[in-house]
């Protein structure tokens, strides 16, 4: 099968298999650790580290579907690709991949944020401006680097993923040592939690590993990719869970549940002074500052390339908005000002709530496509495919119900934003499901 759904700066082997990986943990450590650790802690409480596993488990058998489809039609267009060839060019398919685009940016911005937290923690600045103008001043030097090309890209997010996974995995296993291999009191009165918790905080989980995602949507760009996209999803996954069970576990060891949660958009930092000194505090803040930085850049390159393809691919309207250059350049720009927008005026514990929404709901769209209409053709296991679509359906009713709960405009607007979602691609494309193409 020949390479499908190219973009107009398409450069084929621009990426290589190491590129990719660090592109890919590039996106889930940012996200995963500095970001998620604290609210998967809050939902979890002390088997927040099992629920890292979960997460790795659920992530596994979802990027089945993506590995097979991408092994058949590596493409820069990565999840609209998969997409369209099981749906074709309707609303289905449009609105799913742009529920994807959406949850990405959203994930830009979460990340942004929380470069910002930890870069003011050693001034104890908790708020105010600084917070959301270091989050705009990340996003657009990701912009910065994203438009010097993709080998700039590659390059530097090898080297970022590099210092990152080496520091943090560092950081985890001298929390452990100082520790004595012992952990922070478990028992918390004031906060109580469920098996219901539980599998809700899988879905928090499931996004500091969706950055798998990014290397699906570079696909076609990644050297041999027939081979190599699969492999760099595989390593990227299994480097995450090792240094994420590290952390979670040296975390745990200098801190209650109680004050995790406290700490929750700084838990790393606030772990690191009593296990590691006002040192190791200062070198946790420069480590969250590489991780987030390199996990903004990521993404920026990985929604832009998808959004590019979304408009290559008529799947969505375009308009240049008097802007010279490539539409990559156009969908770089709508990224991070969009991005930015969301760092500056929202509450990220919240959006990132409507990001497992949109992810979620995407990726059930996916795995039904794949078993429906192209299970056969790849070679792929059906009883595969569809556990990865129940998994998904019980950790989002696990996780809707505990938002009803905490929190129910967030589930309404996640209803609505992705039923106007779909609407609109069902108004600008006039069908919903149209024969896939070969």
């Amino acid at each position: 099968m020949q390479h499908t759904h190219r973009t107009s700066d398409y450069v084929e082997g621009s990426i290589t298999i190491s590129g990719a990986v660090a592109m890919g943990t590039g996106v889930m450590i940012g996200a995963g650790i500095f970001a998620l650790t604290g609210q998967i802690a809050e939902l979890a409480g002390p088997l927040f580290p099992v629920a890292f596993v979960a997460g790795a488990i659920v992530t596994s058998f979802s990027a089945y579907s993506y590995v097979k489809m991408s092994n058949a039609w590596p493409s820069s267009g990565g999840i609209a690709m998969i997409l369209q060839k099981c749906y074709g060019p309707g609303a289905i398919a449009a609105g799913a991949a742009l529920l994807m685009a959406l949850s990405m940016v959203i994930a830009e911005s979460l990340v942004a944020r929380t470069f910002a937290t930890y870069i003011l923690r050693p001034f104890d600045i908790t708020g105010g401006p600084l917070v959301p103008a270091l989050s705009v001043a990340v996003i657009l030097f990701a912009f910065l680097v994203n438009i010097a090309g993709n080998r700039s890209v590659g390059l530097f997010s090898l080297i970022m993923a590099t210092l990152k996974i080496a520091g943090i995995a560092l950081f985890g296993i001298a929390a452990l040592w100082s520790s004595g291999f012992q952990f922070g009191t478990i028992e918390d009165s004031s906060h109580t939690f469920s098996a219901t918790g539980f599998i809700a905080s899988v879905a928090l989980a499931i996004l500091a590993f969706k950055g798998f995602t990014t290397i699906t949507n570079s696909g076609a760009e990644v050297t041999d990719p027939h081979k190599n996209v699969g492999r760099a999803i595989t390593i990227s996954i299994s480097l995450c869970v090792i240094i994420y069970l590290l952390v979670a576990f040296g975390v745990q060891s200098s801190l209650g549940i109680s004050e995790i949660i406290a700490a929750k958009d700084y838990s790393l930092a606030q772990a690191a002074e009593p296990a590691l000194g006002r040192t190791g505090f200062l070198l946790t803040v420069l480590l969250a500052a590489i991780a987030t930085a390199s996990g903004v850049l990521a993404s920026v390159f990985a929604v832009s390339r998808m959004l590019a393809m979304l408009t290559e691919m008529k799947m969505i309207p375009h308009s240049h908005l008097g802007m010279s250059g490539t539409i990559q350049r156009h969908t770089l720009v709508y990224t991070v000002t969009i991005a930015s927008i969301l760092a500056v005026f929202f509450d990220l514990s919240r959006i990132a709530s409507l990001g497992a929404f949109f992810y979620l709901v995407m990726d059930m769209v996916i795995h039904w496509g794949v078993y429906r209409f192209r299970r056969k053709e790849i070679g792929a296991a059906g009883a595969v495919v569809l556990a990865a679509l129940a998994f998904d359906i019980v950790v989002l009713a696990a996780f809707t119900k505990m938002k009803l709960v905490t929190d129910p405009f967030i589930v309404a607007f996640a209803v609505i934003a992705i039923g106007i979602v779909f609407l609109f691609e069902r108004a600008y494309l006039h069908r919903w499901i149209q024969k896939a193409s070969d």
